[in-house]
């Protein structure tokens, strides 16, 4: 499956942004997908992740409440919506793929990747 991401741009602190991630194919369903990110000089860490039925979700602490991960297989389409955003949810987002029903927080398990979209909040 082939994965692109767009949506990522500059906004204020406390604004917001929709992330999206089309994938190509049709087993998209077959897959749990998550949201990855990458700030300048640290590492790839996950924001949030999906069962391949949307029923299942699971975030990082630092998001929880501010971020929604959901997803639209008839679009073959998983989302991100971020909500007061703060200077340190600046990053690369990528969106991943993984085999498999389970939601997984571990970016090695993730088979497909996106090409990564820019999100700069500014303080």
């Amino acid at each position: 499956v082939q994965l692109q991401a767009s949506g990522g741009g500059l906004v204020q602190a406390g604004g917001s942004l929709r992330l999206s991630c089309a994938a190509s194919g049709r087993t998209f369903s077959s897959y749990s997908m998550g949201w990855f990110r990458q700030a300048p000089g640290q590492e790839r860490e996950i924001v949030a992740a999906i069962s391949r039925s949307g029923l299942a979700t699971s975030y990082t602490d630092s998001v929880k409440g501010r971020l929604t991960i959901s997803r639209d297989n008839a679009k073959n389409t998983v989302y991100l919506q971020m909500n007061s955003l703060k200077p340190e949810d600046t990053a690369v987002y990528y969106c991943a793929g993984k085999s498999g029903s389970s939601v997984s927080n571990r970016a090695l398990e993730y088979d497909y990747w996106g090409q990564g979209t820019q999100v700069t909040v500014s303080s």
